[in-house]
């Protein structure tokens, strides 16, 4: 009993120093994509990548980098971008650079395994997208994709009781200079920054334990059995193509995979099988579920096979690559990390970076006093920041409109929205909003949807005990007219 308790605690030490090692980097990588995701407009991204032309597929793929990293995010909007007219190439291209070249990827990989891994992942990221674009033609036939769009627009979004005027969202997005040197326009990003590890939260978690108890608990003559070693070139072979198999049956995606990279390379699969399984976070077996059902069963199976090829293909050629480089790493460590604390350059950062953290989360939680907001909803499900104009999927709720990054959010949220909107706490809790004096000078949040209006030109207003609330719509007005007590914060 001493011996697994022992075994048990050795292996959450490893999971957590593998956290500790990575804290600054994913804390600087997730705010400068917030900022990124804050500042660059991606309204334009639907009529820009309507073709399979390079200039298409470098938009696509630029888009895809200064997107949210999470893999079920990734693949709802570019579901939605097919659906509103993208190629489907095109949108596929558009996932696969949104989860294998955006920059938090990239330093966890230097940090937890080497800067060789994070090159790899960027070369082998170009040749996977490169290879996809030449092997799609073959793979994705033009009758299964106009059936594919066909399927997504026969279950496009329920009918919605009113939406908010556009126009009205758009008057508080200011120009790029002014935006990036106002405070709500970094309220934004930080928004951005805590919406995206709110929604990874347990993808990181789950990543990080299972690498730790996979580098403590599984001894050596396992790995031995599932990679090949000592066969030459079929090792690789073997090790690209058993990669994304890991991946598939580990359910593990996103960031989360970097720490089981790490602990797999540690076991002995080979560098270039190690590149392939970090690629496949975009066929999981949740996420195969999800094309499925956003594609069909013909599209999806050819999808996943394309998928895996272009993975496993990439890996293999990014081994032979940094092989004739001499970019490989000659030694393997013998744990991912040291245990223990240290006072060396990864505690001096890491204790900087909370004290950022901190102020992304102090202006995350201020971000109505800074009159942000307004073009963007929060996921109630998984915590996600979505801009409404570009939300995959909507609902409606006590006559209001509910945004969410993919249909599997909404989804659950139809199955239960009653306890999910009075929870409390968490990214599930509906934002609610004190009234008046979080909002900037002049303006008010709508106790309702939460959205920054104007006092002056509010479309809408309702007495209550004595104080005035100002709307965004009559819709929002007749609804707390209704039942003002479900939106009032009360001190």
């Amino acid at each position: 009993m001493i011996q697994v308790l022992s075994a048990i605690w050795m292996s959450l030490e490893m999971a957590f120093f593998m956290f500790w090692e990575t804290l600054w980097p994913l804390v600087l990588g997730f705010g400068l994509s917030g900022a990124v995701q804050a500042f660059a407009s991606r309204s334009d991204m639907q009529r820009m990548l309507g073709d399979t032309r390079p200039r298409s597929l470098a938009r696509a793929t630029f888009f895809g980098m200064i997107s949210s990293s999470c893999s079920y995010a990734a693949s709802a909007m570019a579901k939605s971008l097919f659906q509103k007219g993208a190629d489907f190439t095109t949108a596929m291209i558009f996932m696969l650079a949104s989860t294998n070249l955006v920059l938090e990827l990239g330093l966890v990989l230097w940090i937890l395994i080497g800067w060789q891994f994070a090159l790899s992942e960027y070369v082998g990221g170009v040749l996977m997208i490169g290879f996809l674009a030449v092997v799609a033609r073959f793979f994705f036939k033009p009758r299964l994709v106009e059936a594919a769009r066909a399927r997504l627009n026969s279950q496009s979004v329920k009918a919605i009781g009113h939406e908010h005027n556009s126009e009205m969202a758009g008057e508080t997005s200011l120009p790029f200079r002014k935006r990036i040197r106002s405070a709500g326009g970094w309220a934004d990003a930080a928004s951005y920054t805590m919406a995206d590890l709110t929604m990874l939260r347990k993808e990181m978690l789950i990543g990080y334990l299972v690498a730790g108890f996979l580098a403590v608990l599984v001894p050596t003559w396992v790995w031995n059995l599932v990679f090949f070693r000592g066969h030459g070139g079929w090792t690789t072979v073997e090790n690209v193509v058993v990669g994304p198999v890991i991946a598939i049956l580990s359910f593990v995606c996103s960031i989360g995979n970097v720490p089981l990279a790490a602990a797999l390379w540690t076991g002995g699969i080979s560098f270039g099988g190690v590149v392939s399984f970090i690629f496949a976070d975009l066929i999981t077996l949740p996420l195969i579920l999800i094309y499925r059902k956003f594609y069909g069963r013909a599209l999806t199976l050819r999808l996943v096979v394309a998928f895996w090829l272009v993975m496993s293909s990439a890996g293999l050629v990014t081994e032979v690559l940094f092989s004739g480089l001499h970019l490989i790493p000659s030694v393997r460590p013998v744990q991912p990390v040291p245990i223990g604390f240290q006072w060396n350059y990864t505690t001096i950062l890491n204790l900087i970076f909370l004290g950022v953290f901190a102020a992304l989360y102090w202006l995350y939680r201020n971000r109505a006093r800074f009159g942000s907001g307004s073009q963007y909803a929060i996921d109630p499900i998984c915590g996600m920041q979505v801009e409404k104009d570009l939300a995959p999927a909507q609902a409606t709720s006590h006559g209001q409109p509910v945004y969410f990054c993919s249909d599997r959010c909404r989804d659950r949220f139809e199955r239960g929205p009653e306890r999910l909107l009075k929870a409390e706490g968490g990214a599930k809790a509906m934002p609610r909003h004190e009234h008046g004096d979080r909002a900037g000078p002049g303006s008010a949040v709508d106790p309702v949807c939460g959205m920054t209006v104007d006092r002056a030109n509010a479309p809408a207003t309702r007495e209550h005990d004595g104080k005035t609330y100002y709307f965004c719509m009559a819709g929002c007005a007749t609804t707390f007219e209704a039942r003002p007590d479900e939106f009032l914060v009360r001190p």
